[in-house]
């Protein structure tokens, strides 16, 4: 078990049986297994788990076929709690559930929004320390950046804007994998948006590996990249593999499927 990781919870949503109606930008459509992507979710959740991580599942809502990616929907940090607006107009009702869920488990945060006509999306938010970087996407756009930013700035965070293209969100294209490491695939994003940090970049031939979920001291990562989890494994980094082809197939990787947050309260 992973010790570094005891003071954390997890939030996570099941898998929605309307998620081959999932909203794509970047991916044709493909068939998605509804019964192996559920046992990939179960695999996912049970290693977060295994990591010391608390777990709590919001039930999957089958008008809701994106609602396994709960990452979109918040961004949390030890002073606050501030629910995203989605970029599509499609994901905006996941947002009561995990509101009620984090009201609950986070209680000892104060909760702000972003409002409209801003929009937002969690997985376009990379906190590394306490400096937040949010992509320029296409679901995020700049009145939410700066909405993001007075919300923050109170509490000593700076955000920055960074450049992206070619993928939904930015850590599709940067995700941390240390204090002060990234994991990036370069084409993708504005590597010089990171300065002062050290990066390592995935294998060329596996460019989605660059989404990866750090938990504690251990690196999550999808088990289709194994060139990059030899090139991180070379580094000295702990590496927990875990089934999840079938959710990509969504747009989604190991950062999409879950809210991570301190526990103040342990």
């Amino acid at each position: 078990m992973n010790r570094a990781a005891d003071r954390f919870l997890a939030l996570t949503r099941g898998v929605s049986e309307g998620i081959a109606r999932c909203e794509l930008s970047h991916l044709a459509r493909r068939p998605i297994d509804l019964g192996r992507a559920r046992a990939e979710h179960a695999g996912y959740v049970a290693l977060l788990r295994e990591l010391g991580c608390v777990v709590e599942e919001i039930p999957a809502a089958p008008d809701l076929p994106d609602c396994v990616f709960v990452e979109d929907t918040a961004v949390v940090v030890d002073e606050l709690v501030v629910m995203a607006r989605p970029g599509a107009p499609s994901r905006r009702r996941e947002l009561p559930a995990v509101e009620a869920a984090l009201a609950e488990h986070a209680a000892d945060r104060p909760l702000a929004r972003i409002e409209a006509p801003a929009t937002l999306d969690g997985g376009d938010v990379l906190l590394v320390g306490r400096e937040l970087f949010v992509g320029r996407s296409a679901r995020t756009d700049a009145a939410g950046r700066q909405q993001l930013r007075r919300l923050l700035a109170p509490h000593g965070y700076t955000v920055h804007g960074v450049d992206l293209s070619g993928c939904l969100h930015l850590k599709t294209a940067v995700t941390r994998i240390g204090p002060e490491r990234l994991l990036v695939h370069r084409p993708w994003v504005d590597a010089g948006a990171f300065a002062g940090y050290e990066l390592l970049d995935v294998d060329p031939a596996e460019p989605f590996a660059a989404n990866a979920l750090l938990v504690g001291d251990v690196v999550v990562l999808s088990d289709a990249f194994p060139r990059t989890r030899r090139r991180l494994e070379a580094r000295g980094v702990t590496v927990a593999p875990v089934a999840a082809s079938e959710l990509a197939k969504a747009e989604g990787g190991v950062t999409c499927c879950c809210v991570v947050l301190r526990d103040l309260r342990s």
